[in-house]
């Protein structure tokens, strides 16, 4: 789990070194235990715990008096790693022997300061406990080894101990929402799928025991996930006699508790939670929805959407919410989805607040003609920045383009919205986007965007397939914007109204909503950016789709509160908002921080779930990866790896501004010598750490639409970063980069950097205007890597350079990050102290 999060982030203070720029036309070692310091002893130790719980295992099948036909009997024994020492995992199970590890968790030590164990729970049939006896035996012997002998020292050292597992050892969700002993809860049973009987043994148990099953079930490959109804005591069984328990989880809230209420209950659920919610300050950071305007008269969002923030495109509209999008979209971007937030007893401190801008006309009034989407939202964004020109705000737009025929290419739309971002003002005409005011101090801003959704008749049981070939929906291709997909781990149905449907998506998986970039070609970005839940879809047995399952849906504030408090939200439109929300909480904790490092941060915290990754099973290569991204993007940001460091992951924020371009050659290259925990990292030697990278900028669309076909006749100018070679001095790197730093009749240096150590890769990762990568290397080799370039290549500023706007300095920021999985270190507190912090543990 490695340590807490409760670190800030560290800015930069010192800024990047400038030169002339005249461009060139590993393996990971993981850390062994130290083996025990008597292993004829630790392996007798191990061999009579082993006995042991194959004793007790029988006894307590005994006492449970519970028979059950068809059951294969065995034990699950629980092994117990060294502290801070992972286990060999697949050692630990033999497949053609039934031996299986089917549940991994982790717990800390309780010492002044904590180390990880970890924990693997793993079924051995009955006959079999003699598979690791032997194992044991061989572990211990003390005559010297002969040749082609083996003792399983890998598998072994790592373990401390083993003991009969307990209900307690499947458990593998956190490990406070484990219930006391006698408490009744909704659980999550995963079985095992072995021989198609395992639901008869399970209900055959329950009935046993008098405890409930749920008529829904969700079908892996090898797992069958159902929900059950019973206090711990009740299942402690299970594991006894029934040998099909993989692992259990706390089944999720949903949303459809909720949605059952009538409006009085419903209206007393809101403002209980309005009571529970503590303001944030006069000055915080906004959400800016455009969207079908807000009803600010809701009991959650009225202290928090003042009557002056409330805007409009046509005064003849009104500022009032004539459809429910918008206060669905705005509940979701101030309090994510609220199921969570209902169901929790908990104060809510709110870091943020709501404004609204209405760019949709109401019914009745004549629609905005789509060729002027981007000049509606130009108007939308200086409402808002006339009535708060200083406010700290984060666009977020859950609007879309309904047709598919730009595929990445930029539109006006799309590119009005590139130009709001990179801080122009303009008029969209027949030409292209013609700029109105050529400002020294543009103010740039971060736009938030859905990737649009899948047509709900075009929603399909194959939905990656259908995903990936219903391109991004404009504006959501624009460069300079966050936009965000829809993913989901709503996969559990519960509600009895929806019986006879099964979700379509698997959990971790992309949602069946989302639209992808898979079909761009590789002159546009990585769209989308990033994923966000965004609801489930069903399916029945005959194959019909249908949406608006509870439990695959989110939760937020219907535009009638005093009919109905709340409503089901799901797609990209609510991903979008909840993206929108964790940029403004950002901003709330940096207020310093620029909108491209806000994008920054958010992309930087983003990982692909377990199961996305799946998809690289049995492929490998950078081009495999590239496809993971054209359909994830970067992955599900996560809220605590965006907010803060931690001990052993630091995070440095540099915001810096360069001249790309001078009178038609390039101009600047920047190196950054980063404050870097170099001798802890020297200390570490061999250990595995990682370092990412994550480098955003906003470009300056072309005005004209002539050559949009090519990404640098689009973009202003583009940027790029390298890293120094462990093994190449400050002095090679600069020569490796810049043609500028050689001597006359001086040769390019060899290649110090290893192109392969990227997992994306440049191919896949310089595309658009974010670029966010890591590699995996061994600590000692990234002591010496604190040397980090960005460097420009080529774009219309380059091209035109009467247009050229470099003299004024492109900003960018640069995020980058160092993690020493399953090594307890400090990498936060050096780097602290060499930028002059004060060092204090947050609260």
């Amino acid at each position: 789990m490695g340590a807490s999060r409760n670190r800030k982030h560290i800015l930069v203070p010192e800024p990047p070194t400038a030169e002339k720029y005249k461009p060139y036309g590993r393996k990971i070692e993981t850390k062994k235990p130290e083996p025990p310091t008597n292993r004829r002893q630790h392996g007798t130790a191990l061999q009579h715990a082993l006995k042991a719980a194959a004793i007790e295992a029988v006894e307590r099948r005994e006492r449970a008096g519970i028979e059950v036909h068809g059951a294969m009997p065995g034990l699950y024994v629980q092994f117990e790693s060294q502290p801070d020492v992972p286990l060999q995992v697949t050692s630990l199970e033999d497949s053609r022997q039934g031996i299986e590890v089917v549940a991994v968790s982790h717990s800390k030590t309780e010492e002044a300061e904590p180390r990880r164990i970890e924990h693997a729970t793993v079924f051995v049939p009955d006959g079999k406990v003699k598979h690791f006896l032997n194992r044991f035996e061989s572990y211990s012997k003390t005559t010297r080894k002969k040749k082609g002998e083996r003792r399983h020292e890998d598998m072994i050292d790592p373990i401390s101990t083993l003991r009969l597992a307990t209900l307690r050892g499947l458990w593998t969700d956190t490990s406070e929402a484990y219930p006391e002993e006698n408490v009744t809860i909704w659980w999550e049973v995963w079985l095992r799928r072995q021989d198609g009987c395992e639901l008869e043994r399970l209900m055959e148990f329950a009935a046993a025991q008098e405890i409930d099953v749920a008529a829904r079930r969700l079908m892996f490959d090898d797992r069958i996930v159902t929900l059950v109804r019973s206090t711990p005591a009740q299942l402690a069984a299970s594991i006894d006699v029934l040998n099909d328990v993989a692992e259990v989880r706390k089944a999720k809230e949903t949303a459809t508790v909720f949605v059952d209420m009538g409006p009085e209950d419903q209206g007393e659920w809101a403002l209980e939670l309005r009571d529970r919610v503590s303001p944030p300050s006069a000055d915080a950071p906004t959400v800016c929805v455009l969207d079908t305007g807000v009803t600010r008269g809701h009991p959650l969002l009225e202290a928090f959407l003042d009557s002056d923030d409330c805007h409009t495109c046509e005064p003849a509209w009104g500022t009032h919410d004539h459809h429910g999008h918008g206060t669905e979209m705005a509940g979701l971007a101030l309090y994510g989805d609220l199921v969570p937030v209902l169901a929790s007893a908990e104060n809510v401190v709110l870091r943020h607040r709501l404004e609204s801008v209405k760019i949709l006309p109401p019914n009745g009034q004549p629609e905005n003609p789509p060729d002027l989407y981007g000049a509606v939202t130009a108007e939308a964004a200086s409402r808002a920045e006339i009535q708060a020109p200083e406010r700290r705000r984060t666009f977020s737009m859950s609007i879309a383009a309904t047709d598919e025929r730009d595929r990445g290419q930029p539109t006006s739309w799309s590119a009005a919205i590139d130009a709001l971002a990179a801080g122009r003002s303009f008029d969209p005409s027949t030409q292209g986007l013609d700029y109105l005011d050529d400002g020294d101090n543009p103010a740039q801003r971060l736009y938030v965007l859905c990737a649009g959704n899948i047509h709900e008749t075009a929603l399909s049981a194959d939905h990656l397939d259908r995903s990936d070939i219903d391109p991004i929906h404009d504006p959501g291709q624009a460069w300079n914007a966050l936009t965000v997909g829809a993913m989901t781990e709503k996969s559990v149905i519960s509600d009895p109204a929806w019986t006879s449907w099964q979700p379509v998506a698997l959990p971790g998986e992309l949602s069946p909503w989302s639209t992808t970039g898979a079909t761009f070609a590789e002159a546009w970005p990585i769209k989308p950016d990033v994923v966000f839940e965004g609801g489930n879809v069903v399916k029945n047995s005959v194959g019909a789709i249908d949406y608006g399952c509870p439990d695959l849906s989110l939760l937020s504030t219907h535009f009638k509160p005093a009919s109905k408090p709340f409503v089901l939200s799901w797609a990209t439109s609510a991903a979008t908002a909840q993206a929108a929300r964790l940029a403004a909480l950002i901003s709330a904790d940096y207020p310093s921080y620029w909108p491209e490092t806000l994008r920054a941060l958010v992309v930087h915290s983003a990982e692909w779930s377990a199961q996305m990754q799946t998809h690289l099973r049995g492929v490998s290569g950078k081009r495999a990866r590239a496809k993971l991204v054209q359909r994830y993007g970067f992955g599900v940001p996560s809220a605590e790896r965006a907010l803060r460091s931690a001990n052993d992951v630091l995070t440095l924020v540099a915001q810096s501004r360069i001249q790309p371009f001078i009178k038609g050659k390039m101009g600047e290259l920047h190196f950054f010598d980063l404050p870097w925990p170099r001798d802890v990292l020297a200390e570490l030697g061999a250990s595995p750490v990682r370092l990412r990278i994550t480098l955003s900028y906003f470009i300056e669309p072309n005005p004209g639409r002539r050559g949009w076909k090519h990404r640098h006749r689009y973009a202003s100018h583009g940027l790029r970063f390298e890293v120094k070679g462990a093994t190449e001095s400050p002095e090679e790197f600069r020569k490796r980069l810049n043609k500028q730093a050689l001597e006359e009749d001086e040769a390019k240096p060899a290649k110090g950097g290893d192109s392969s150590e990227w997992y994306l890769g440049a191919q896949a990762r310089n595309r658009g205007s974010i670029h966010s990568d890591f590699l995996s290397c061994n600590a000692a080799d990234l002591a010496e890597r604190g040397l980090i370039a960005v460097y420009p290549v080529s774009g219309w500023w380059k091209d035109q350079p009467k247009r050229d706007r470099s003299d004024k300095g492109a900003r960018y920021a640069l995020v980058v990050s160092i993690e020493t999985p399953g090594v307890e270190t400090d990498i936060w507190t050096p780097v602290a102290a060499q930028v002059g912090i004060p060092i204090a543990i947050e609260e």
